[in-house]
This record gives structure tokens, C-alpha cells and sequence, in this order.
């Protein structure tokens, strides 16, 4: 496993199996927000999230948004309709907005798993925090365009993984 690789790669978010995240020992989830919960092109998660996103609070697991967008009113909007913690203008691959998110929580790293649509932002960020890395294909093409110039070195770089669909 390589610094820059994510721990697993999965087709999206609610096919994350939270039984095997707990068995693993698994106690907190932190999680980007754009097009890793709610689609670059909506307001809104879809409704498969919004289901995931309660089952893992039933099941135990404390839930933290950690996002780049510098929106502080759509990253706070989308966490009081998530009922999530959140904290925006993130700055990752910095590992600090992990690092606060885990304060939280009140979770170690070692119990704790980032989920992301961005290997160079969320997936590095959380190898470089010490905490797995989840991650998730775009909920959609949509991207700000200099996210869109990082999909392209982003695809290359992923080339050998497998997906889990």
C-alpha cells in the first residue's frame, strides 16, 4: 500500500459496507462533501446517501463532512440536512482539518476511515493523517475546472486499481 493510493476504491458511498467498516474496528466516517455526498451539479445528497448516512449513525459510527469548498454556507447547509459535523475550507491534502474532525469525534485515527471522491485531496490527505482511505467514484462529471485538469492525472494514477462496484 503506497502513500498515495487509497485503501480501497468503491463505486459510491452507499456501497460501503458499514458492517465490515465496524468489524474492523471502525468508529468514525469522514466524509468530503462535493460529488463524494452531494453531486457538483445538485444542492441536495441523494436519497441512497441520506439512507447510508442513517444507517451508520443506527450502527454506532460517528459521522464528520471535511470539505475543501470554501462555501462555508453550502458545507454548513448540507451538514445541518445530513445531521453532520462539519468543517469546511479543509486545505487538503492537509492532513489538519483530519486531524480536527477526529477531535471531534473523539475517535483515533486507528478507528477512523476517510471517504472521498479525490485521490490528490481526500485520499492523500487521509494517508498522510494516518487514517484509511476510502475511495468513491464522482457522484458526477461536474467539476470546478481545475479539478477537472486533476481528474486526468487522477485517472492514470488509478488505472490499476479495481473498483468495487
Amino acid at each position: 500500500m503506497s502513500l498515495f493510493s487509497p485503501h480501497r476504491y468503491v463505486a459510491s458511498v452507499e456501497r460501503i459496507d458499514l458492517d465490515d467498516l465496524w468489524n474492523q474496528g471502525k468508529r468514525a466516517i469522514l466524509l468530503d462533501r462535493d460529488n463524494t455526498l452531494v453531486p457538483r451539479d445538485r444542492k441536495t445528497a441523494p436519497d441512497e446517501v441520506v439512507a447510508w448516512l442513517d444507517r451508520a449513525r443506527e450502527k454506532g459510527f460517528r459521522l464528520c463532512m471535511v470539505s475543501n469548498n470554501w462555501h462555508r454556507d453550502q458545507v454548513m447547509r448540507s451538514a445541518r440536512e445530513l445531521g453532520l459535523e462539519a468543517i469546511g475550507f479543509a486545505m487538503k491534502p492537509a492532513p489538519f482539518a483530519l486531524l480536527a474532525g477526529l477531535k471531534r469525534t473523539g475517535v483515533s485515527k486507528e478507528d477512523a476511515v476517510m471517504v472521498g471522491d479525490q485521490l490528490y485531496t481526500d485520499v492523500w490527505a487521509g494517508n498522510f493523517a494516518g487514517i484509511d482511505t476510502i475511495l468513491v467514484k464522482p457522484q458526477t462529471t461536474v467539476d470546478l475546472w481545475y479539478t477537472q485538469i486533476f481528474r486526468i492525472f487522477e485517472r492514470h494514477a488509478l488505472r490499476d486499481l479495481t473498483c468495487e462496484e
